[in-house]
């Protein structure tokens, strides 16, 4: 353990710039995921059986791939297009991996709102639409944000798979070290010894959030 940590504090500086991009790279993809989330959720529970079955498509395709496989075909899809950066190609896998997920706690968490809630805001005269955005949606995140939260996590723990296509994040960089000093097992544990701390501090983070919305109820 000696070894582990004074290389710990040896390597402070380049673990902390990988773990700035780790972060960068998790909550950009989140937060696209979100907005592609939200459009398959409403997708899904839209009248039209088309807009369902397309939504059902993406679900079956994201599920029914590896994430690393939808990764690469981003950074060598995208690249025989235009010139993309492997940081965005890493970003949109990700998104579009984490969407689909979300789409179904959207999904859930829409659906789960009374009905009541949707008749009385026609009754005042409000479009779906506009009742959606007003009175269905807040409620709906409110219920979505742990399951967002655990899912949060999970796309930090998947940001690793970007180390495959050369970005360099966490696991990237503790196994590039384990290469040049022949000791994978103490860059391996620096390496959990990072996403530990990262997921503690976004563990703490979304307890806050949801005890915060819990009293504004």
């Amino acid at each position: 353990m000696q070894g582990v940590g004074n290389a710990l504090i040896e390597s402070k500086g380049m673990f902390l710039e990988a773990s700035w991009l780790t972060i960068r790279l998790t909550v950009l993809s989140i937060l696209i995921a979100i907005f592609i989330g939200l459009f398959f959720a409403l997708l899904k529970i839209s009248h039209l059986k088309w807009l369902q079955k397309l939504a059902d498509l993406y679900i079956y395709i994201v599920r029914g791939t590896p994430l690393i496989v939808q990764i690469f075909i981003f950074y060598y899809g995208l690249s025989s297009i235009w010139n993309v950066e492997d940081f965005w190609a890493a970003t949109w896998g990700l998104a579009f991996h984490n969407g689909a997920y979300i789409a179904e706690i959207f999904r859930g968490s829409i659906q789960s709102i009374d009905k009541g809630q949707s008749e009385a805001g026609r009754s005042l005269g409000m479009s779906t639409m506009l009742t959606m955005r007003r009175i269905i949606l807040p409620q709906a995140f409110r219920r979505a944000l742990p399951p967002l939260g655990n899912q949060f996590i999970i796309g930090l723990k998947d940001s690793s798979l970007a180390a495959f296509i050369g970005l360099a994040e966490i696991f990237n960089v503790s196994t590039t070290m384990g290469a040049n000093t022949f000791d994978y097992m103490t860059w391996l544990m620096i390496c959990a010894i990072y996403y530990l701390i990262l997921v503690a501090v976004l563990t703490v983070m979304v307890n806050g959030m949801e005890k915060k919305l819990a009293i504004s109820d």
